[in-house]
């Protein structure tokens, strides 16, 4: 069983004050549980070397990489998943390039994309929940009523995402996500570590 509560999703590397994996490991410190891999700017073969680097030190706490889009990157660094959106390679065929032991998760950014999620899909990305500077062509917000009707349909866990941070992440614990996709909110954070737990505080409250 994957724990989603606490899901980071990087950030481009020079947002983060100590580097992109210094950033990552004190965010591990405070309990994230997945962390997903966006490949923003620099080569192939940068990106490459930064995602092996992540899954290396993933690895041994026992905490999953998904990367981002990229199935040829995930296949290269062994990592246990790729998330994909509606505009990318289409599920069914990321599944068969993966194979069945890896996770595949998809991006929902309205309600009436749940009626064509495959049974290849092991979770679903809903959002943006809020406005977010992040993605600035991003779906228009569904906010909280919209993420609680995506969930009262949905037959896979949800992870929110989209303008979270630690203001309202209890709220979309609430409406019945299992998890929250988190960037900026650790990219930008002076205690990576601190705003983890505090993300996980959230969930726990939400029971």
């Amino acid at each position: 069983m994957i724990d989603y509560g606490v899901y980071l999703v990087t950030d481009a590397p020079e947002r983060y004050p100590a580097g992109l994996l210094a950033g990552v490991e004190t965010a591990l410190a405070g309990g994230v549980s997945v962390v997903q891999y966006r490949a923003t700017g620099g080569t192939r073969r940068e990106q490459f070397e930064a995602a092996r680097a992540l899954h290396e030190m993933l690895r041994v706490r026992g905490v999953p990489l998904v990367i981002n889009d990229a199935v040829d990157l995930a296949l290269a660094v062994n990592a246990e998943g790729v998330h994909v959106g509606q505009s990318d390679m289409p599920t069914d065929v990321v599944r068969r390039l993966l194979g069945p032991g890896r996770l595949l998760g998809l991006s929902i950014t309205e309600l009436a994309q749940l009626q064509v999620v495959g049974a290849e899909v092991d979770y679903l990305g809903v959002g943006p929940v809020y406005a977010t500077p992040t993605k600035p062509d991003a779906a228009p917000p569904l906010g909280l009523d919209g993420l609680r009707a995506v969930k009262a349909q949905a037959r896979l866990p949800v992870v929110a995402i989209g303008g979270i941070n630690l203001a309202n992440a209890a709220a979309v614990f609430a409406a019945g996500a299992a998890g929250v996709a988190v960037v900026s909110a650790f990219s930008q954070a002076a205690d990576p570590a601190a705003v983890a737990r505090a993300l996980r505080a959230a969930k726990g409250a939400a029971r």
